[in-house]
C-alpha cells in the first residue's frame, strides 16, 4: 500500500474494505484474440480511497486474484466485505490471519451454508421484526423511489455452531439477513440476502458494512466510466490497460481528497487548465 494512502487512511479507523471486480470493456482485441481485462479492486468505505488492485488471469477468476490483493493490505482492525464469489474458506482464513474481520455474502455457490443460514432465520419467522433484539431498518426515498432495508443479526452460539458444524469457517461471530424492498413508480420488488460474519459484530456494524459494500459501484466504478471514460478506453497493447487503470485510481484518490469544492469532473477540468491547482492536487 502506498505510504501516502496510509497517511490518510490510518488502520485505527476500523475501516470497512470492499473488494469487488470490474471489467475494462474497451481493453479487448478481437484480432489478437484478447478478451477484456478484469480487475479486482479494494476500496475503503470511510476514507473513500482505492487501496489496490489486481488483474484477474484470463484463465482464472476473482477467487485467485482476491488473496493476492488482500496480501497487499493492512487489515488489522478492518472488516472486509466481498460478494458471494469470494465467500471461500481460504479467503476467510487469510482475512483472519491478517487480523481483520469479514462480512461475506452467502449464495448458492455455498449451497449447504446458504440453506443452513436460511433455516436458522426461518425459525425466527414468528417473531415480530420490531421485537427482535438484533434488528435495524433504513429507509431511503426520492425521485418516486422508496427503499426499505431490514437487517437482522444472530450471534447465539448454538445457531453459529449449527451453520459451522464442520468448523471450517474461522472465527464465526454472526449470521446476517437483509431484506430489501424497493418501490419504484408504484411497483414493489423485494429480495433477501444472507451473510456470514466474523468477530463480534453488532446489527448496526453489520448494516453499515453491507450497505456500504455497493458504494464501490457508485463512488469508484461509475465515476471511472462516466468521468474518466474508462469503458471507452481502447488502450490494449501489452500492460497498457492495467497501467492506465492504476493511474486512474491514483488520480481519483488525489482528486477526491483535494479539499476544494466541486465534482471530480470539475476538479479534473480545473487541473487541466490551472498548473497551480494541478500541483495542489498532486501534493495531496
Amino acid at each position: 500500500m502506498p505510504q501516502w494512502v496510509k497517511l490518510v487512511w490510518p488502520p485505527e479507523l476500523g475501516e470497512v474494505i470492499t473488494v469487488d471486480g470490474k471489467t475494462l470493456r474497451g481493453s479487448h482485441d478481437r484480432d489478437a484474440g484478447k478478451s477484456a481485462i478484469h480487475l479486482v479492486s479494494a476500496w475503503a468505505q470511510h476514507s473513500r480511497l482505492v487501496l489496490g488492485q489486481r488483474t484477474v488471469d484470463s484463465k482464472s477468476n476473482e477467487i485467485t486474484a482476491i488473496p493476492a490483493l488482500l496480501a497487499l493490505l493492512d487489515l488489522q482492525g478492518c472488516t472486509v466485505t466481498i460478494d458471494a464469489m469470494g465467500t471461500q474458506v481460504a479467503i476467510a482464513t487469510q482475512i483472519i490471519r491478517q487480523q481483520g474481520n469479514y462480512a461475506l455474502a452467502v449464495k448458492d455457490n455455498q449451497e449447504t451454508l446458504h440453506t443452513d443460514i436460511a433455516m436458522v432465520f426461518a425459525a425466527t419467522a414468528d417473531t415480530p421484526p420490531d421485537a427482535m433484539p438484533d434488528h435495524t431498518r433504513t429507509v431511503d426515498a426520492g425521485h418516486d423511489r422508496i427503499e426499505v432495508r431490514d437487517y437482522w443479526l444472530i450471534t447465539a452460539a448454538e445457531d453459529l455452531d449449527y451453520v459451522n458444524r464442520n468448523g471450517i469457517w474461522p472465527a464465526v461471530g454472526g449470521i446476517g439477513m437483509v431484506r430489501r424492498e424497493r418501490t419504484l413508480h408504484g411497483v414493489t420488488t423485494s429480495e433477501t440476502s444472507y451473510y456470514l460474519l466474523s468477530g463480534t459484530p453488532t446489527v448496526r456494524t453489520f448494516a453499515h458494512a453491507v450497505r456500504g459494500h455497493w458504494g464501490i459501484e457508485n463512488q469508484v466504478h461509475w465515476v471511472l466510466d462516466v468521468t474518466f471514460s474508462e469503458d471507452q478506453s481502447r488502450i490494449r497493447v501489452g500492460n497498457g490497460a492495467q497501467n492506465f487503470s492504476v493511474l486512474r485510481h491514483i488520480a481519483l484518490n488525489m482528486l477526491r481528497h483535494e479539499p476544494s469544492k466541486g465534482s471530480i469532473k470539475t476538479k479534473r477540468f480545473r487541473a487541466a487548465l490551472d498548473p497551480v491547482y494541478l500541483l495542489k492536487v498532486l501534493q495531496v
